[in-house]
């Protein structure tokens, strides 16, 4: 599973991106995936009802795509929900270094 973290050019977080399984075992016995999974769903639902930003997405087998506006990303609330996902997952990397990558993409632009 690879998941991209995109900061934009006042580093700030910008999107997610997920692609894949990890592959940790069979799909419907995952952990590893649905952990993934969960915290990224997590934020998306955190920043529509809780920080109520209109965000872009898809969710499709084995993709998650999820952008907020550049307006909201100076608000406390989506900081702190986007940079947590953020640090989970790259802790989910960490533990588990052969089913998960995390790569960290700039907008410079």
């Amino acid at each position: 599973m690879e998941v991209v973290v995109r900061r934009d050019s006042r580093n700030r977080l910008s999107s997610f991106f997920a692609s894949g399984h990890a592959g940790w075992d069979d799909l419907d016995k995952d952990v590893v995936c649905a952990a993934v999974a969960t915290i990224l769903q997590s934020a998306w639902l955190g920043l529509e009802e809780v920080a109520r930003v209109d965000v872009q997405g898809s969710k499709i087998s084995g993709r998650l795509d999820l952008c907020w506006p550049e307006t909201a990303r100076d608000d406390a609330a989506v900081r702190a929900i986007v940079e947590t996902a953020a640090r989970s997952v790259e802790r989910i990397a960490q533990q588990y270094p052969a089913n998960v990558r995390v790569i960290v993409a700039r907008d410079d632009g």
